[in-house]
């Protein structure tokens, strides 16, 4: 064996577990990202990771850092993405901007998770959803290297090809029956001890989730990277909500999967600084309900928010992007160190 292959096999405990290979191409992926951006005279922003407010999200939990603030100990959360940070730069100077930078969700360890990971997040002015999708495809693009066809699928058409039925219209008891027929079994969302504490959109909202995730998900983007569109209003947060063709209420918001993976995840953006605050009061609700501790929420943003321009965001997962175009099996090859090895 020649000593090369037995350095690769025997790789001291402090190496990357990405390859220097795999870093240049990395370099390189986030390079061109920069020059799409300034082809496109988005403006770069770099705002904290370190904020007094966190995320009220009841799926998403931040990672608090104790700090001391003029001589007096206060809890900071660092930033699950950096969008409430930049909404508030977004009402004050109404330009395009972007930014990528580090993020952090406590308890996120897997394959496609990492307690910190990289996003990229930008906000244009006065784009629509369907602007925004093109915008994202021609990102795609430029990373790929050829000519990008995206699906655009109603999360409805998904659900009921791959679940078989109506997502918006269909029992709590069919639901719950769809995903005991498929095997999901230990997920009783209609417990007593849950009956008592979340109400029937709550409960609905968790089955959909469940079987989207194990029944829809691994099926979307192999062909074609696909764009699920008009999802249920429950899953809204700090998107507009609409009425569908068949006028059933759905959030302004769409996803991007590539080879069965969540990449992105974009708003056509609430700005309504009343509804967005009985949005973060009803998570902290919740949150209270499933003994989470309820997270102090961004003022700051809620007065902005009615200062906020017509625009759509997006936030895009890098390693996970940078995973799927360059074939990587796990986040672990396109990050130097994730977090058990940090």
């Amino acid at each position: 064996m020649s000593q090369a292959n037995h350095s690769f096999f025997h790789k001291p405990s402090y190496a990357p577990t990405m390859t220097l290979a795999m870093a240049q191409q990395r370099a390189q992926f986030i390079n061109r990202i920069r020059q799409f951006f300034i082809e496109r005279h988005v403006l770069e922003v770099q705002t904290p990771l370190l904020s007094q407010a966190g995320n009220t999200d009841t799926f998403l939990q931040s990672v608090a850092a104790q700090v001391t603030y003029q001589d007096k100990p206060r809890t900071y959360y660092l930033h699950t993405s950096p969008e409430f940070a930049m909404k508030r730069v977004l009402a004050s100077w109404q330009v395009p901007i972007y930014q990528i930078c580090p993020v952090f969700r406590d308890n996120e360890i897997g394959v496609r998770h990492n307690i910190e990971f990289t996003m990229l997040e930008w906000y244009q002015p006065n784009y629509s959803l369907a602007d925004m999708a093109s915008e994202v495809g021609a990102l795609l693009e430029v990373l790929y290297g050829h000519p990008i066809v995206m699906n655009h699928y109603r999360y409805v058409d998904a659900f009921m090809d791959f679940v078989g039925i109506h997502p918006l219209t269909a029992s709590l008891s069919a639901l719950q029956a769809v995903a005991e027929d498929k095997g999901l079994l230990g997920f009783d969302f209609n417990s007593e001890a849950s009956c008592a504490t979340d109400s029937e959109q709550d409960r609905r909202q968790s089955w959909l989730d469940l079987l989207f995730s194990h029944a829809v998900e691994p099926n979307l983007g192999h062909d074609l990277p696909t764009l699920i569109v008009e999802y249920p209003p429950a899953t809204a947060a700090l998107a507009k909500t609409a009425l569908d063709k068949e006028g059933n209420e759905i959030a302004k918001r769409f996803e991007l999967y590539i080879k069965g993976v969540e990449i992105a995840n974009a708003y056509d953006e609430l700005a309504d600084g009343q509804a967005l605050k009985e949005r973060f009061e009803k998570d902290n609700q919740l949150r209270e309900r499933h003994q989470l501790p309820p997270m102090p929420i961004d003022e700051h943003l809620i007065t902005a928010s009615d200062e906020l321009i017509p625009c759509s965001g997006i936030a895009v997962g890098i390693d996970r992007l940078l995973m799927v175009i360059t074939g990587a099996s796990s986040l672990e090859e396109v990050i130097c160190f994730p977090s058990g090895l940090a």
